[in-house]
């Protein structure tokens, strides 16, 4: 069943389990969706500007292109899900989980991303300019493209992580923990002759 142009704004779908529902231009904006549990569900094109999704469940269900505009992500879990060219805004990340999670093309600029578990994701061409990456575990994840400038990643584990050329020159990555090809790499975008 596919829904499109409906209007959840403020309503209360709290705890609710949702399956294969398919969703396109829908807006959640300041909707209470703590405790929502989804499964194979799509929302395309979505708002969910201030919405409640703390406790939330998603277990490969897709938010393509949709809007988190100061939404609560608190202890969230995200399994196999894409959030492809989605865009977050001043949400609050605390305590949120994404495993095998893909979000190439979205937006995270300026987000506080804190020691949050990252590793494996895939963020190609993510924006993360100027977010707070601080102490994040960041191994292995795939970070092919994105936009790194002014990204804080003191303390950041990278290792077996994917950077071009591109971002190991736009990131400071003073304090972060790279492997052996990573440091080989760094010094190559930064003109060194290895030898």
């Amino acid at each position: 069943m596919l829904e499109t142009g409906e209007d959840y704004r403020e309503a209360v779908l709290s705890g609710q389990w949702w399956e294969k529902r398919r969703f396109t231009g829908c807006d959640f904006t300041g909707a209470d969706l703590s405790g929502l549990r989804t499964r194979g569900c799509t929302f395309d094109d979505c708002v969910f500007s201030r919405a409640d999704l703390s406790r939330s469940r998603h277990d490969a269900s897709a938010f393509r292109s949709c809007t988190f505009d100061r939404t609560v992500l608190a202890e969230s879990r995200w399994t196999s899900c894409s959030l492809l060219g989605t865009s977050f805004t001043e949400s609050g990340f605390g305590g949120i989980a994404l495993t095998e999670c893909d979000l190439s093309l979205a937006s995270l600029a300026k987000a506080r991303l804190r020691r949050l578990g990252l590793s494996g994701l895939r963020l190609r061409e993510a924006n993360l300019t100027e977010a707070d990456l601080t102490g994040a575990d960041l191994r292995g994840s795939d970070l092919t493209g994105a936009r790194l400038q002014g990204a804080k990643l003191e303390g950041a584990d990278l290792r077996g992580a994917r950077l071009d050329a591109n971002a190991l020159v736009q990131a400071d990555l003073r304090g972060a923990e790279v492997d052996v090809e990573t440091a080989i790499a760094f010094a190559a975008a930064h003109g060194l002759i290895i030898r």
